[in-house]
Formats: C-alpha cells, structure tokens, sequence
C-alpha cells in the first residue's frame, strides 16, 4: 500500500482492490465538563477527529495507539455501536445510513466486533453453547436443536476449541482468557462477516497465548477472506501481522504506510516516541546487523 501524507483526506481505493469497509472524514464529539458560558452549552471533546480509511478483504489493517488515542471509539464507530457526529461509512462501496432494526442486523452482520475484555461480552450465566446459539438463529436462520448445537461445534471446532462437546457446556467463567477470547471470535463468525474489527485483543491475555490468538485471527483472515482491522497499541504485532499501519494520537491520524515502513522508517515525532517508549526487539536487531 502506498503511504498518505495528507491523514485526513478520505481514503481512495487503488488497484490493489476495493474496500469493502471505508471510512470517509469521521468525526465524533463528546460533550465533557459543565455547561459554560453564557449560553451555557457544553464544552466537546473531538476523540475522533477527520479520520479516514479502507479496509481490504484477506488484508489486515493495524491501527496503533496509546490509551486515549480515539482508536476505540473509532471501532465502535465502524461497528455502529456508536452514533458519527459527522462523516460517512461505505460498505461494499454504498453508503451506509444511520440504522436500526434490520438494517443494523444486516450491517452487524457484515461487521462483526469483537472486544478486549472477552467476559465481559459473554453471558456468564448461559453456557458456550447458548452464546453461540443465539448468533446462529440470528444469522443462519432457524434449526432445530441438534442442527444448532452442530453449527455451534463447527464454530468452535474452527476457533481451535476442541473437542467440542468439552466446550459447548461450559459457563464462561469456566474457561480461561484466551478460550473466552475464542468463544468470541466464534460467536463473531457465526455471522459470515466480511470485515472483523478485533478491538485490543489480546491485550488482556497471558503473553504466553498472545501469539496463538494472532495466529488464529492471522488464519481466518487468510481463510475467510476477512477484511480485519486489528485494534492495538503494540507496534510489533502490527508490524509483524498487518499489511499497513495507522498511528492515532489524540483522535487524528498522524501516520500511515506499509507496516514495515512505518515502524522502519516512521515520519512522524508521535509514531517515533511510540517506538522509543515499546522497543522491538527484531527492530533493534535489524539495526544492529
């Protein structure tokens, strides 16, 4: 991909395909503090601030920052979890309106995300096998039983959870951080997405897992064909398992190029304090030879 020095300027498809999610100048304001002033309207705080970009299917795009850089909010944003206070969302090339109903079933459908903290987005009351059920009626349609309970098992079985029938009755809190974790992303394609947005997702998982769980998201990109936009403040899994890196600071896009160019060669002051604060190691070998 090429590098874009002009951030904000919307994001153009190139021959290397189009996007089948893009985002074009978003912005999202939040009102902050008490009402000042003399008409007494709120102060806003902008923690996405003219934001663009595309998202390829089989390419995973990482967008890199530190905590309250925006880079969450803009997740959200693109999984219509939260309302834009200005810009637009393309899928699959159309504009997509403000939705409810069955129009943002259809969206979610195709945008599937998936959070940090993976008990938090799991029922704990209900076994696995409930969890994933519900998304199966949703987006495959109704089954009986046994039907569902062996679409529940070929999620699993495709996120590495097996045997199944170990699983499937399990309560979430059964089951350890990076099992939840897949639990999620199973239940995510339950939905047949075309585009995953993994918000930091391993960021709360044992350094020990961390890199299977981006193996796996590495794989289904590979094999679903999945457009992903891999959420994280660690510049060396970006630069290892994305194809182009976005460095956000204080609701902007400040960098943005090919992974291995900007964490190589980054151009801006941000993107260099970044990698001074978290040093790579392969990096700093590179250097060194």
């Amino acid at each position: 991909m090429t590098a874009t020095t002009t951030p904000s300027d919307a994001v153009a498809s190139t021959e290397a395909g189009p996007f089948v999610l893009e985002g074009r100048h978003l912005v999202k304001e939040f009102s902050a503090g008490a009402r000042s002033g003399i008409l007494r309207r709120r102060p806003t705080l902008r923690a996405v601030d003219d934001v663009s970009l595309g998202l390829r299917r089989g390419e995973v795009t990482a967008l890199v920052g530190q905590s309250g850089s925006g880079k969450s909010t803009l997740g959200r944003m693109l999984a219509r979890l939260m309302p834009l206070t200005s810009g637009t969302i393309l899928l699959g090339g159309q504009e997509v309106p403000a939705a409810s109903g069955r129009g943002l079933r259809e969206y979610t459908g195709a945008v599937q995300l998936t959070l940090q903290d993976p008990f938090a987005s799991l029922n704990p009351l209900r076994r696995v096998e409930y969890i994933l059920s519900r998304a199966v009626r949703i987006h495959q349609g109704p089954a009986d039983g046994g039907e569902v309970r062996h679409r529940c098992a070929a999620l699993l079985e495709r996120v590495g959870l097996t045997p199944t029938d170990r699983y499937l009755d399990r309560y979430p809190h059964e089951l350890s951080g990076g099992e939840r974790q897949r639990v999620s992303f199973a239940r995510a394609l339950a939905a047949s997405p075309a585009v995953l947005l993994a918000d930091e997702p391993v960021s709360m998982l044992d350094v020990t897992i961390r890199k299977a769980m981006l193996d796996l998201i590495d794989d289904l990109r590979r094999e679903e064909d999945l457009a992903v936009l891999y959420i994280t403040h660690d510049l060396g899994s970006a630069r290892r398992y994305s194809s182009e890196v976005l460095v956000m600071h204080e609701g902007r896009v400040v960098e943005r190029g090919p992974s291995e160019q900007v964490i190589t060669d980054p151009q801006d002051a941000y993107t260099r304090r970044l990698l001074a604060a978290a040093p790579d190691p392969e990096r700093k070998s590179t250097r060194a030879g």
